[in-house]
């Protein structure tokens, strides 16, 4: 068994359901990126497959495949237990989706100290997913929350012991995504004009992100805007959701207005050619791609769930919209486009804001201090 020692390199083992697209995915990439690999060994475990982020982590991590199991696993997962064992992990950080079978194979592993991070929970939270995670909450030394909502939530709903929840507020590296001048590429490729306003959007296109309310607010703005500069709606990401949202398109007369491009790694070429960000989520935990935007000097159009309120704070509560509200959404869409000054000076404390509480050098060192069994510095959101 593992015994904890702060003189020596701990190996920290991350468990995630899988390394494809996602605000989770990105974060645990840059977390490894980032680590003092001087102090910490990381070794990555998904359980389903490998995916798009699991390419470069290599050069930070070791990268593994877990032997499939059945449904039946989740009860007793002997197999997955004794890939921990053979592991031997100081710390396993398990990652949403997989708490309870991750916590149980990691305690039957004799893992010495075991960290939780919840990316987000579903609004509402299914009854059988509080009852789950409460249990798993036994089994876990600490609980990571991403936002003072999570945080929340888990401390009220969830853990059978509240003083185990800590907030640790994702973060972003701001160096990457800061502004850039339009080079006129994502124009180019689309077909637009230059002085035609592009609404941006970036996540998996998945329920849970409310596209369908997106399109729907489209549609209203559409129907209001003139013939000149038609604005143009670009969405980035892909997901179970894309063909029913563009049906929804098509049968709303506004298929011509959207483009749905996929995944893309030009993130960089998105932000500088979109004109406002937006997102119409109904549950959030701390949104990366929010942070990436607003990093990058984007005016955010978000709705109102989870972190994003804490994400923007006071000075741009004003761009905040009630959730699954299409009219609300279009109408704070034409207010942003409209006012070009009010516009360009909140890009400016969207960027101010993500510098001085979401840089990504604050993330990772709150998470080491949870390895070394410290107090983190959650305090990050006011």
């Amino acid at each position: 068994m593992s015994t904890y020692n702060p003189r020596m390199r701990i190996r920290i083992l991350h468990i995630v359901q899988n390394l494809n697209y996602g605000g989770m995915e990105r974060l645990l990439f840059e977390m490894l990126r980032g680590s003092d690999r001087e102090r910490f060994e990381n070794v990555v475990l998904a359980l389903e497959y490998i995916g798009r982020f699991g390419e470069g982590m290599s050069e930070y991590a070791t990268v593994k495949l877990a032997a499939p199991t059945s449904r039946l696993s989740l009860l007793r997962p002997a197999s997955l237990a004794r890939e921990i064992a053979a592991i031997s992990p100081d710390v396993v950080h398990s990652h949403s989706g997989i708490w309870y079978k991750a916590s149980l194979a990691a305690r039957m592993a004799n893992v010495p100290w075991i960290v939780h991070t919840e990316h987000g929970r579903a609004f509402p939270d299914p009854w059988i997913a509080r009852t789950m995670d409460g249990a798993a909450s036994r089994r876990t030394d600490v609980i990571v929350g991403v936002s003072e909502a999570v945080g929340s939530a888990l401390k009220l709903h969830v853990s059978r012991f509240p003083d185990r929840v800590c907030v640790i507020p994702n973060g972003v590296d701001t160096d990457c995504f800061e502004p850039q001048p339009d080079k006129g590429l994502l124009r180019r490729e689309l077909g637009l004009s230059s002085d035609a306003p592009i609404i941006g959007s970036i996540g998996r296109l998945e329920p849970i992100k409310g596209y369908d309310v997106m399109v729907d607010a489209f549609a209203a703005l559409r129907a209001r805007a003139g013939s000149d500069a038609l604005p143009a709606l670009v969405i980035a990401g892909d997901g179970s959701e894309r063909r029913a949202m563009q049906e929804r398109a098509e049968r709303a007369g506004i298929a011509d207005g959207i483009h749905w491009l996929g995944w893309r790694d030009d993130v960089h070429n998105l932000h500088s050619a979109f004109s406002i960000f937006t997102m119409s989520s109904h549950s959030e935990g701390t949104s990366i791609s929010l942070l990436e935007a607003m990093s990058a000097a984007l005016c955010p159009v978000v709705t109102d769930v989870g972190g994003n309120a804490a994400v923007l704070g006071s000075a741009l509560r004003h761009r905040l919209v009630p959730r699954d509200n299409a009219a609300a959404l279009a109408a704070a869409w034409e207010a942003a486009l409209r006012d070009h000054a009010a516009r360009a000076a909140d890009a400016r404390v969207a960027r101010a804001r993500v510098l001085s509480e979401f840089a990504l050098s604050a993330t990772i060192r709150s998470y080491e201090r949870v390895y070394l069994r410290e107090l983190p510095d959650a305090d990050r959101t006011a």
